[in-house]
């Protein structure tokens, strides 16, 4: 009767022990589903703001008048009066020509500043034999500067005369610089198939020097209060594209929600898009985790991006 009673006490807690194992298996499956119904996040709060189209040229700093000195005679250099960097007035003397040979002596020939200006360029030194085509020296209004860039023949109806461009400069990393178009040549350049556009810095800086290389961000649109958001948040539904908004913020131990809204979207820029339909300022929307959501799942948010 004992080793009976034993028995049966044995088999009662190995049958209690089963079915406290296979229980908690299921407490666990269920806390497991929990945590993986609940999805982090990253969020961006939206607001209206200005959206620019743009752009990128290469090009260089050059003077606007810019004239070349010629001699009257043919001959050799025999004096220099300037020096590059100096300015000069009009009919001012930057070197004289002796045109004297052998046996026939010549008065020394002046050759003159066509144009008050800076001398930007002088070729020939004291002894350099020079004809009536040679030029002596380049005299340019240093105060007025230009950049002349060329547009590639797809995008010459993206300019117009008055469109304004950021500029920038090696020289001066970090620093932007406005410029705006004043001339734009009626035909293109048979040969590259470019179109030449000047644009003037606005206003004038001394910094900029000609013959720098520049780098031209052209605005060719600009949006003003549009609701822009990261291109990376739209997520493609049946070829379509949404966003997730939150619908709800989280209450107590209630999640936060999340709401998957259609939208139409406008240029894109820089990674940037703008969305014409489907958002107004202030919506909170999902930018990153996004693709693992669907229409009304918990989310927590880990952050909100301003």
């Amino acid at each position: 009767m004992k080793k009976t009673g034993i028995k049966i006490m044995a088999a009662a807690l190995v049958a209690a022990a089963l079915a406290s194992c296979k229980a908690k298996p299921k407490d666990d499956a269920k806390d497991n589903a929990e945590v993986e119904a609940l999805f982090a996040v990253n969020t961006y709060k939206t607001k209206a703001g200005n959206l620019d189209d743009y752009l990128e040229f290469g090009g260089d700093v050059s003077a606007v008048s810019s004239v070349a000195a010629l001699p009257d005679m043919a001959g050799k250099i025999s004096r220099v009066m300037v020096n590059v960097g100096q300015m000069v007035s009009k009919n001012q003397i930057l070197a004289y020509v002796d045109a004297s040979r052998p046996g026939m002596d010549y008065s020394a020939s002046p050759v003159k500043a066509p144009i008050a200006g800076r001398v930007i360029s002088f070729i020939p030194t004291i002894g350099t034999m020079v004809s009536q085509a040679s030029v002596i020296a380049e005299i340019a209004d240093t105060d007025e500067l230009e950049i002349k860039v060329s547009v590639a023949e797809r995008f010459i109806s993206r300019i117009s005369l008055g469109q304004t461009a950021t500029v920038t400069f090696d020289a001066y990393p970090g620093v932007d610089f406005k410029a705006k178009i004043f001339e734009v040549s009626p035909v293109l350049d048979q040969a590259s198939r470019t179109m030449s556009v000047k644009l003037r810095i606005n206003p004038p800086d001394k910094r900029i020097k000609a013959g720098m290389y520049a780098r031209v961000r052209l605005i060719t649109e600009s949006i003003k209060d549009a609701i822009v958001v990261p291109a990376s948040a739209i997520v493609s539904r049946e070829g379509a594209p949404y966003l997730f908004v939150i619908s709800s913020q989280k209450n107590g131990n209630t999640p936060a929600k999340v709401k998957l809204c259609a939208v139409e979207q406008g240029i894109l820029v820089d990674n940037k898009t703008e969305i014409t339909k489907g958002l107004i300022a202030g919506d909170e929307i999902v930018v990153k985790g996004q693709n693992l959501l669907n229409d009304g799942a918990s989310v927590n948010i880990v952050s909100v991006q301003e």
